[in-house]
């Protein structure tokens, strides 16, 4: 196929599965439709290599080590220990779905399904694309469709769980919830209102921040380049005990914290969409060798894997919120995040509150108590946790 054509229709794809994502609120996420899309399409003649021909899946390829390194620099660890009980929870849920689906699942599902379905439950499209690659190196053909399929329809179970478990939580937080005390706190916070105001002092970087004018896409790229390498050639010093992706994230985090590279720095190099179009097309082009005879063996691992992971969730996150001393349905709640992520992590929260706040003061109360921990937890088990726990399942296949 023509290479322009290629890539206009791999975007046009990917546009009706956005336009369906947000006219669903996420219900039914861009990847469910475009995966479904391009299953139908190669299966009544669409050309295999789409994706080559649209000259995507070597840029996507290289342009993993950039977002991951990206991903490292959302990381604030001022915001992580203000919520430190959502991120134990959350790596407790992690932690979780790993042991559940290693000593659970491997003699219902089979060991290669059940290892290399815990990481893309734990998180996400990096995490399927880590156990893809290892189940390629041995010849694992079926487990890269099976790890696409696993982060296409994960959300399907992992958005009734939280939204019941948040309904739960938003009622008890409402029961609990005494409007007088609500404004002598109110009247109280207005008294230290020139406290609160007062800017609070950035904290100084070892290496200080590039001026606006330098904050060009070639600086800012070419800064993340060096340190993606860093992390290529730190886990080649492991013998492969670290996987460089992983090493990638934790440099990414610690060259943020020492200010060399600058906070969401893919987005303010103007990169991170095109980038995404190519990963995008490095986990959708497992599914070109798809057939509907493989699609119909891979439903009961599937279904098992998926099932199986949210159980573990729910036992690991619950026991981590009891000690913790956080309500069980908000613990688990956290946990299901690994299932979604961010936005579905932001939305859900809103259509909680607006579902169960009758006023805008009892919306307000239970998205304050919410939304924080949801969005923490999103983070740690997609961005963090789950890549991480990919690096060690990954040898294990």
């Amino acid at each position: 196929m023509d290479s322009l054509l290629a890539i206009t229709l791999v975007l046009v794809v990917f546009a009706l599965g956005d336009f369906i994502s947000f006219k669903t609120k996420s219900i039914v996420s861009m990847m469910f439709v475009a995966s479904v899309v391009f299953l139908v399409g190669f299966w009544l003649g669409m050309p295999a290599t789409i994706f080559q021909d649209a000259q995507l899946t070597g840029f996507g390829a290289l342009m993993i080590g950039f977002l991951i390194t990206h991903m490292g620099t959302l990381l604030s660890f001022e915001d992580l220990k203000k919520q430190w009980k959502t991120v134990l929870i959350a790596l407790a849920a992690v932690v979780g779905i790993g042991i559940f689906l290693l000593l659970v699942g491997s003699p219902i599902l089979g060991r290669e399904y059940a290892i290399s379905a815990a990481p893309p439950i734990a998180g996400g499209v990096v995490a399927a694309i880590i156990m893809g690659d290892a189940a390629a190196a041995k010849g694992l053909e079926s487990i890269g469709v099976y790890v696409t399929l696993l982060v296409v329809v994960q959300g399907f179970f992992g958005y009734p769980v939280a939204s019941y478990m948040l309904n739960k939580e938003a009622k008890k937080l409402l029961k609990n919830f005494d409007p007088s005390k609500a404004k002598v706190a109110a009247v109280g916070a207005g008294a230290g209102v020139g406290v609160a105001e007062q800017p609070v002092k950035a904290k100084k970087k070892l290496i200080p921040t590039l001026s606006k004018d330098l904050q060009t896409p070639y600086i800012l790229l070419a800064k993340l380049g060096l340190v993606a390498i860093l992390g290529f050639k730190l886990a080649a010093l492991t013998n492969g005990i670290v996987h460089q992706y992983v090493m990638c994230l934790f440099v990414g985090v610690i060259a943020r914290e020492i200010g060399f590279l600058e906070e969401n720095i893919m987005t303010k190099a103007n990169a991170q969409g095109l980038a995404m179009v190519g990963l995008m097309a490095v986990i959708f082009g497992n599914l070109a060798t798809a057939t509907p005879e493989m699609i119909a063996s891979l439903a009961f691992p599937l279904i098992g894997s998926l099932v199986l992971g949210v159980i573990g969730i729910g036992i690991f996150a619950g026991l981590a919120g009891k000690l913790l001393k956080m309500s069980i349905p908000m613990a688990i709640a956290i946990g299901t995040s690994a299932l979604f992520g961010f936005p579905g992590t932001f939305i859900i929260s809103n259509e909680v509150a607006n579902a169960n706040g009758k006023t805008e003061e009892e919306r307000q109360i239970i998205l304050d108590e919410i939304l924080p921990k949801m969005l923490v937890a999103g983070f740690i088990t997609v961005t963090i946790a789950s890549v991480v726990l990919a690096g060690v399942m990954a040898p294990l296949i």
